[in-house]
């Protein structure tokens, strides 16, 4: 039986992405819950702070040709401070637990799944007329 749709205040509440990060990258049970609910947690929380799909995109070919360590050292590595500072720490979580080219490939397609969820909530939001900015999406409230 399907469960009963969650708004956005309500997985963010429930979603600790940094964790996410941590098990889901060295444990294959976690990983889905790391590709689901903690992908659509740090989608909503970058959109609510502005950033664009394309940025998280980047930075994931980053982590690609440059590897985990080198992306998790970027100065600023998304256009706002405040998003660079959260995304970092994200960066770095993973670089401690994910150390291996399997683990670098793994936080790379999680953050091409953010960066895809980014683009469908902001694809969604002007198809249905719907502000762009931070916090605007639907059922953010």
């Amino acid at each position: 039986m399907p469960s009963a749709p969650r708004t956005d205040d309500e997985v963010l509440a429930a979603t600790d992405v940094a964790v996410l990060l941590r098990y889901g990258l060295t444990r294959d049970a976690f990983r889905t819950a790391l590709f689901g609910d903690g992908a659509v947690a740090a989608a909503v929380t970058l959109d609510r702070l502005g950033v664009v799909a394309r940025s998280v995109a980047y930075v994931a070919e980053i982590v690609r040709a440059g590897g985990l360590r080198r992306a998790a050292e970027l100065t600023e590595p998304l256009p706002s401070r405040e998003a660079s500072v959260l995304l970092l720490d994200w960066l770095e979580t993973a670089a401690q637990v994910a150390d291996t080219p399997e683990g670098e490939a793994h936080t790379a397609r999680w953050l091409d799944a953010v960066a895809e969820i980014t683009r469908l909530r902001r694809g969604t939001r002007a198809r249905r007329g719907g502000a762009t900015g931070p916090g605007s999406g639907p059922r953010s409230r």
